[in-house]
């Protein structure tokens, strides 16, 4: 599903060269996996790499048999719209809209049309308990609440890979165990596979198999 094969990625930091190479990585449907180093070392990127987000320098980046080299950027556009869950460190929420609009907009980007893609959002957000904020904008939501919008969103389409990049960072310990739980518990249901990139050594310890970047 996942392959990663002597990858590297160079780019300029302010002034400054910066050249990451990663690890190989090969992951099946509904392996779950987190991704460690320390700041600086490349955890996000290599989760923008898997979703297209970046074009890596060097090396293959393989996803469900396609090498992301090759697409073109709307065809990337295409397959991080139809294959990828991405939960953003901000959450990336639209201030303006409500928690319903948000995951409307998002399978709106993924292709789903008509009166299925109000349903499917509903439900989405239903499951994951916010049934009753479903008309609420994001600032009259709590953090935690705000990442479950943002994990409705990144789910409602059914993707068969799901990115998480720090996604305890903004919350205390009860609701990081809910949040992680919810994560898994969705990619379970998907059969999808799971990246979690994270500093929280409380996270990393729920997780069998990592991925280490090096700076």
């Amino acid at each position: 599903m996942v392959e990663l094969r002597g990858v590297r990625h160079a780019f300029r930091r302010g002034r400054d060269p910066v050249r990451l190479t990663f690890p190989d990585v090969d992951l099946a449907p509904g392996d779950h996996a987190v991704v460690i180093g320390p700041s600086g070392s490349g955890k996000t990127t290599l989760l923008h790499l898997l979703a297209g987000l970046l074009v890596a320098s060097e090396g293959t980046v393989r996803v469900a048999g396609r090498d992301l080299a090759t697409l073109t950027e709307p065809g990337r556009d295409r397959y991080r719209a139809a294959s990828v869950g991405y939960v953003f460190q901000d959450f990336h929420l639209i201030d303006g809209y409500t928690a319903l609009e948000n995951v409307v907009v998002g399978l709106g980007l993924a292709g789903v049309r008509g009166p299925e893609r109000a349903a499917r959002a509903r439900r989405t957000l239903e499951r994951l308990g916010l049934g009753g904020r479903l008309q609420h904008p994001p600032r009259r939501l709590s953090t935690g609440e705000r990442q479950r919008v943002a994990l409705a969103r990144a789910v409602a389409h059914g993707p068969a890979l799901l990115l998480a990049d720090e996604p305890t960072a903004h919350l205390d310990r009860a609701r990081a165990t809910d949040a992680m739980a919810l994560l898994r518990e969705v990619a379970v249901d998907l059969n999808a596979v799971l990246l979690v990139a994270t500093h929280d050594p409380w996270v990393v310890e729920g997780f069998d198999r990592r991925v280490e970047m090096r700076p």
